[in-house]
C-alpha cells in the first residue's frame, strides 16, 4: 500500500497531471505530451507504472540492493554487490549537488510513480511504497548499472560467506548461453534509396526488459524508442533529427587489482608503493525475508583505494575498479535524447560516462557515426589489463580518461555504412574501419563474432537501402556460425573407416546437413538438427573453452575433435527422436514464442498456444536473435532473450520509422496489448511508428491526463 501523501505533495501531483496528456495509440504505446521536460517525465513514469509497475519497482529494489527483502536469503550476495556501490546517503548527497534542471526531472520521476500509487490503491508494492527523487541516481544505466554485474556472485560469496554460517552458491546462476548485446547498423544517404540516412535499432535483451514509448515536451524533448522500466530517458531510440543505438562491449574498462594483505592486530592493511595502506572496513547490513518475517546479516566489506574487495586469489585479495559516476551518467543519458545533430550529440559524449556501451548514430543532416565505448581510462599499455594487475605498483593506476577524440570512433566512413554486433570495431565499416594498430589493446575487449561476419555480408556492396530492405538485411536467415562447423563435421564423417558403424547410423543426417544451405526457416529440418548438434557440443565445451580463455563458439570451431563432433550428432539425433518422435522435425515446430503470464521469470508450457519462430540464437550468427536462457523444462525451445524492441528509422525532412516489440507493451495478461504484437514479432513483421501527432490521432485508442 502506498504511503499517505501530504497535502502539498497531492497538490503538486494534481498540477503536474493537468499539464500532461497521454495519447495511447492502437498498440497501447504511450505518447506522453508535457508542457515542460519535467511534466513529460512525470507522465512517462506514470504511463510506465500503468503498463507494468511490477517491473518498475523491481528494477529499483534490485538497484538499491534490497532484493533479498523480497526474494529471501538467496539474494543477499546480489544485494551486497549493489550496496558496495549504492548507498542512500551517497545518492542523496549527489542529488543535493545536482543542477536545478536535473533535480526537477528527478522530482518529476518520483512524483509520477507516487501519483500512480496514490490513484491506484489496489496496487500493492512489494517493498517501495514511496519513491524519492534521489532513487533515479541508483539506476542510471550506461553507468555502473551494467558494470557492477561483471562482479561474479559466486566469487563474492565464497570470500564473504566466511563471515556467515550458510553457503548459497548453488542458488546463483552466472552462466548465460545466449549472448548479451545488440546489433546497430547506420546507412549513409548515398546508399539509401531516399537519399536520407537510415538507422537500425536492434537491442538483444531479455524480453519485456524495455517497453516502447514516445515522450514530448514544449522544451524540445521528442524522443521515441525503448525505455528501461523506471527510467526517464529513452535508452535506444531517436528524435526528429537524430538516432542512437547502443551495443554492449566497448573497451576493457573494469580492472582487477591484486592486493597483498598485511594483518596488523585487529586491522588489515595492504602493500602499496614502498609502504602500506589500511583497508577500509565497512559493515553492510543485509536484511532478508524469511518464512517467519524479516532477518538480517551484517557483512564487513573491505575496500582498497582501488575499490571493493570481491574475491580472493592465491593469497591475494582482489579489488575492482570501475566507473562510479551516477550523476554524470544520468545527465549524459538524458541529454543525448535531446541532441539534434552530431555536434550536440558529441557534446553529451564528452561527459564520458557510457562505460559499457558502443554507440551507432545517424541524423537528419546525413551523418553516420560510431563510438566504441565512451569511458576509457588511460593506462600504461605495458600491462595486460585483461588480467588482474599488481595493486601494490603505483604504475598500474589509472591516469585520467582518454578524450573522446582519442578513442575508437568513426564519422561518415567512405564505405557509407557502419555496423556493430558486440564485436571488435576493426570491421565496423569494412575497408574504412579503424586500424587495430592505432590503439592500445585495452581500448577494445571483444573479438569478431559470427553476427559480425554476417553483418558484413548483408551491408557490403549494397545500395538503395529502404526501411524494408534494411529490415530484410537485419533478418537475413543465413547462419554464418555453421560454415566452419558443418564443414568440419562433413570432413570427420568422410574420414570414417568404411566399416565404422557410424557411417550407416549417421548417413541420413549427414546427407541432410550436406544439402543444407545454412539458412533457417520454420520448415527447415537441417536447422533443427544442426542447432541441437551445436547445442550439445556447446554445453560440453563450455568448461574447456573457459579454461582456454576463448569464446565457446570459437572453441567449437577450432578445438573439438572429429570423434566428438560425430558423437554429438548421435546424441542430438537421439534427443530430437525422444522429444519430438523424429529427428526430422521442422525448426518451427521446436522454436517458439510464447507469452502466457506477466511474471518476471516466465514459465513455458508445451500444451499452451505459441507461435513458430524461424530466427535462432545469436551464437550461430543469426542477426535476428532468439534464444532461451531460462532453464528448459519443456521439450520445445521458447525464446526469452534476443530481439526485443527493434526499429528502423529514416531521417528525412519528415521522420519515417517502423518497429516491433516482443509480445506487447503491457505486462498485464488481461490487457489487449499484452500480446498484440506477438504473431507479428514471430514473423519479423513491423508496424508503422506513429511519430507525429496527426498520425497518432488517426489511430488513437484513448487520451487522458494522469489520474483519470
Amino acid at each position: 500500500m502506498a504511503s499517505a501523501a501530504s497535502a502539498p505533495e497531492q497538490a503538486r501531483w494534481q498540477a503536474s497531471a493537468k499539464r500532461v496528456n497521454i495519447m495511447r495509440d492502437k498498440w497501447g504505446i504511450p505518447h506522453v505530451f508535457g508542457k515542460t521536460d519535467a511534466d513529460a517525465v512525470f507522465g512517462l513514469l506514470y504511463a510506465q507504472a500503468e503498463d507494468d509497475f511490477n517491473r518498475v519497482e523491481l528494477n529499483y529494489i534490485n538497484a538499491m540492493g534490497r532484493l533479498a527483502e523480497v526474494e529471501g536469503e538467496t539474494a543477499i550476495w546480489r544485494d551486497l554487490r549493489m550496496k558496495m556501490y549504492i548507498t542512500p546517503d551517497d545518492m542523496k548527497a549527489k542529488y543535493a549537488a545536482s543542477p536545478a534542471w536535473l533535480k526537477k526531472l528527478m522530482v518529476a520521476f518520483a512524483d509520477g510513480l507516487n501519483f500512480y500509487l496514490h490513484t491506484h490503491p489496489e496496487v500493492k508494492p512489494k517493498l517501495i511504497t514511496h519513491f524519492e527523487p534521489w532513487m533515479a541516481l541508483s539506476f542510471s544505466e550506461g553507468s555502473i548499472g551494467g558494470d557492477i554485474e561483471s562482479i561474479n556472485l559466486k566469487d563474492l560469496e565464497a570470500f564473504y560467506s566466511k563471515q556467515t554460517t550458510a553457503s548459497l552458491a548453488a542458488s546463483v546462476n552466472t552462466h548465460d548461453t545466449e549472448p548479451r548485446g545488440s546489433n546497430g547498423f547506420a546507412i549513409a544517404p548515398r546508399l539509401s534509396a531516399s537519399g536520407h540516412a537510415l538507422l537500425l535499432i536492434n537491442p538483444h535483451t531479455s524480453f519485456y526488459f524495455r517497453p516502447e514509448v514516445h515522450v514530448i515536451s514544449g522544451e524540445g524533448l521528442n524522443a521515441y524508442g525503448a525505455v528501461t522500466w523506471g527510467q526517464f530517458f529513452v535508452y535506444q531510440g531517436f528524435n526528429e533529427r537524430a538516432g542512437w543505438m547502443h551495443t554492449s562491449g566497448g573497451g576493457d574498462v573494469i580492472d582487477e587489482y591484486l592486493e597483498t594483505p598485511v594483518p596488523k592486530g585487529d586491522k588489515l592493511y595492504y602493500k602499496y608503493g614502498g609502504g602500506e595502506r589500511a583497508f577500509r572496513a565497512v559493515p553492510i547490513n543485509l536484511p532478508y525475508k524469511t518464512a517467519n518475517g524479516m532477518a538480517s546479516k551484517t557483512i564487513t566489506a573491505y575496500f582498497s583505494h582501488h575499490g571493493p574487495v570481491v574475491r580472493e586469489s592465491e593469497g591475494k585479495l582482489v579489488s575492482v575498479k570501475l566507473m562510479d559516476e551516477p550523476l554524470k551518467a544520468l545527465t549524459q543519458s538524458y541529454l543525448r535524447t535531446k541532441a539534434k545533430n552530431y555536434k550536440q550529440f558529441t557534446q553529451t559524449m564528452e561527459l564520458r560516462t557510457n562505460s559499457s556501451n558502443n554507440t551507432v548514430y545517424a541524423d537528419g543532416d546525413g551523418n553516420i557515426a560510431y563510438f566504441h565505448g565512451n569511458f576509457v581510462p588511460k593506462r600504461d599499455p605495458s600491462f595486460n589489463w585483461s588480467k588482474p594487475v599488481d595493486g601494490s605498483n603505483p604504475a598500474t593506476e589509472w591516469q585520467g580518461l582518454h578524450a573522446v577524440k582519442d578513442t575508437i570512433t568513426l564519422f561518415n566512413p567512405a564505405s557509407g555504412w557502419i555496423q556493430n554486433t558486440n564485436n571488435w570495431p576493426f570491421r565496423a565499416a569494412g575497408a574504412s574501419s579503424p586500424r587495430e594498430q592505432d590503439y592500445p589493446k585495452y581500448m577494445w575487449a571483444l573479438p569478431e563474432n559470427p553476427r559480425g561476419l554476417h553483418a558484413l555480408r548483408v551491408l557490403e556492396n549494397r545500395k538503395d537501402f529502404t526501411l524494408d530492405s534494411l529490415i530484410a538485411a537485419a533478418y537475413d536467415n543465413y547462419l554464418t556460425g555453421f560454415e566452419p562447423m558443418v564443414a568440419s563435421l562433413l570432413k570427420a564423417y568422410g574420414e570414417l573407416p568404411a566399416a565404422d558403424p557410424l557411417r550407416e547410423q549417421l548417413a541420413p543426417q549427414v546427407a541432410a546437413l550436406r544439402a543444407w544451405d545454412l539458412r533457417y526457416s520454420v520448415t527447415s529440418v537441417p536447422t533443427s538438427l544442426a542447432i541441437y548438434w551445436a547445442q550439445d557440443m556447446f554445453e560440453k565445451a563450455k568448461a574447456a573453452a573457459k579454461a582456454a580463455d576463448v569464446p565457446t563458439v570459437d572453441y567449437l570451431r577450432d578445438s573439438v575433435t572429429p570423434q566428438e563432433r560425430l558423437q554429438a550428432l548421435v546424441r542430438a539425433t537421439a534427443r530430437l527422436q525422444a522429444d519430438f518422435g523424429s529427428w526430422q522435425t521442422p525448426w518451427g515446430e521446436i522454436n517458439r514464442f510464447q507469452r502466457i503470464s506477466g511474471d518476471i521469470n516466465q514459465q513455458y508450457d508445451d500444451s499452451k498456444p505459441s507461435y513458430p519462430v524461424a530466427f535462432a540464437s545469436a551464437n550461430w550468427g543469426s542477426l535476428a536473435a532468439f534464444g532461451m536462457v531460462a532453464p528448459q523444462k519443456t521439450k520445445r525451445i521458447y525464446g526469452d532473450r534476443g530481439n526485443s524492441f527493434v526499429a528502423v528509422v529514416e531521417f528525412g525532412p519528415r521522420v519515417r520509422a517502423k518497429s516491433i516489440l516482443a509480445g506487447g507493451n503491457s505486462g498485464n495478461p488481461s490487457s489487449p496489448h499484452f500480446a498484440d504484437q506477438a504473431e507479428m514479432y514471430s514473423k519479423g513483421q513491423f508496424k508503422d511508428v506513429l511519430f507525429y501527432k496527426a498520425d497518432i490521432e488517426k489511430q488513437l485508442e484513448r487520451q487522458y491526463h494522469p489520474g483519470q
